[in-house]
């Protein structure tokens, strides 16, 4: 069931954006989606933003993963711009699909015909190939790494929700898919939308100007309530309770630290320009009443020049609420939603956004969801290939290195998770029993001495 304080992913997310440098920092790189102009006096500028897509001839898509994110992000391509298409479903639910099915025909006008339509776990193959030009990718991300790599195969553009997997293993995978991507000029574009917003890629590129002076830490918050759960029902398998349930059992979704705060982590790699080379951390659980998951996680992450930051998330109901993404400079502090302060904590410049009914300001914010589809369409019909997956497959071993440093109370760093060969999840699916995934919480360390 949905408690009635949560909130959605769209409610709690209201700003994105899609540019970036490439870089070398830490001896770790970053590349970005959408590389970020520079003036002649060598500071940073930003590209132009499309309100929608150019035309073009018709771009067919097809969604894998039919659930309510899927299902948004469905719309959100056809919102992109003209001559797009959803002509394909796939999903492992029929009532999901049936969902999704009669969604689009309401808000879009969209019908889906029968033999486009696909139930089962091997959904996705046939989704592909039936004729799409590009893949929306929107299952549990336990399933990312594969569907991802088999969509690249084939030779589609893609979307990616966020995160692009739970575990080294598919992080590694997706690295490799990305990279045979690039050599087949395809694009692909994730779901992390702090690239694709206006004010956060206006923020940035002041704070990259200098206008904070030089990055010396940084404060990552993301505190909200429950999310939903499902409660077993007599007649579910396994497989069918955790699929229903994927929000809260790690292998699905990487918990909370991995499948929602993966956005404000995000956000930090991005203005900091490089990875952490260490995690330290807790975290536990009061409140959830199902999976194997915690509630709070608090992370340190700490760089090759010393630099230390803060990362902190909590899904509890009843709790004071907060989103913060501070970035402290050596002339001042930045909000990347939209604010610079001096070091006394004097505002000194915010994000100009226009009146209420105002269109044509150059500073509007078109809605970042939409967006991330605009860039995506635009890049097929202009052919300029972008792709941040890379980028994403980065962010996601961030998140899973706080993860894990969280479960197990040690330190934990980069070389050591990248390189681990921790899988979650079965290596085969079917409606039945899941061997070996308890539904137990982990604990850290060990019990005290008398």
């Amino acid at each position: 069931m949905r408690n009635k304080n949560s909130l959605s992913r769209r409610s709690f997310l209201k700003s994105s954006v899609v540019a970036g440098t490439v870089g070398m920092m830490g001896g770790v790189p970053i590349l970005s989606s959408c590389s970020t102009d520079k003036s002649k006096k060598g500071e940073l500028t930003l590209p132009k933003l499309l309100k929608q897509a150019p035309d073009g001839k018709v771009l067919k898509a097809g969604l894998i993963g039919c659930g309510g994110r899927g299902t948004g992000a469905a719309m959100d391509f056809l919102d992109a711009g003209p001559n797009l298409q959803i002509v394909a479903l796939g999903d492992v639910f029929q009532d999901k699909l049936n969902s999704c099915r009669e969604i689009l025909k309401k808000e879009r006008n969209v019908e889906i015909s029968d033999e486009k339509c696909f139930i089962g776990f091997d959904s996705y193959e046939k989704v592909i190939d039936s004729g799409v030009d590009v893949v929306l990718l929107c299952t549990p991300p336990h399933f990312r790494p594969a569907h991802l790599e088999a969509a690249v195969n084939a030779q589609k553009h893609i979307f990616m929700e966020k995160p692009i997997a739970v575990d080294p293993t598919g992080v590694r995978k997706v690295l490799a898919a990305v990279k045979r991507a690039k050599t087949l000029n395809l694009n692909i574009i994730s779901g992390t939308i702090r690239r694709s917003q206006k004010d956060y890629m206006e923020t940035r590129r002041r704070v990259l100007n200098g206008e904070i002076g030089d990055i010396v830490g940084a404060n990552i918050i993301r505190n909200g309530g429950a999310l939903w759960y499902r409660s077993r029902r007599p007649e579910w398998t396994d497989m069918e309770y955790m699929l229903r349930n994927w929000v809260n059992f790690c292998w699905l979704s990487g918990d909370h630290i991995t499948e929602q705060f993966i956005h404000e982590i995000d956000t930090m790699n991005w203005y900091l320009g490089e990875y952490p080379i260490q995690a330290s951390g807790w975290g536990g659980r009061q409140r959830r009443v199902t999976g194997d998951q915690y509630d709070f996680f608090s992370i340190e992450y700490l760089y090759e020049n010393g630099m230390r930051t803060h990362c902190a998330a909590r899904q509890i109901d009843g709790c004071t609420n907060r989103k913060t993404e501070y970035f402290t400079g050596t002339n001042g502090y930045a909000d990347a939603s939209g604010k610079l302060y001096d070091l006394q904590g004097k505002l000194t410049w915010e994000y100009p956004y226009p009146a209420e009914g105002e269109t044509e300001s150059e500073w509007q914010v078109t809605n970042p969801f939409v967006q991330e589809h605009i860039n995506l369409v635009t890049a097929i019909r202009s052919g300029e290939t972008i792709n941040d997956g890379e980028e994403q497959a980065n962010t996601t071993l961030v998140t899973i290195m706080g993860r894990i440093a969280a479960y197990t109370g040690k330190d934990v760093t980069r070389e050591e998770v990248l390189n681990s060969d921790l899988y979650l999840g079965p290596k085969t699916y079917v409606m039945g029993a899941v061997e070996g995934i308890p539904e137990i919480i982990p604990v850290a360390g060990v019990p005290g001495k008398e």
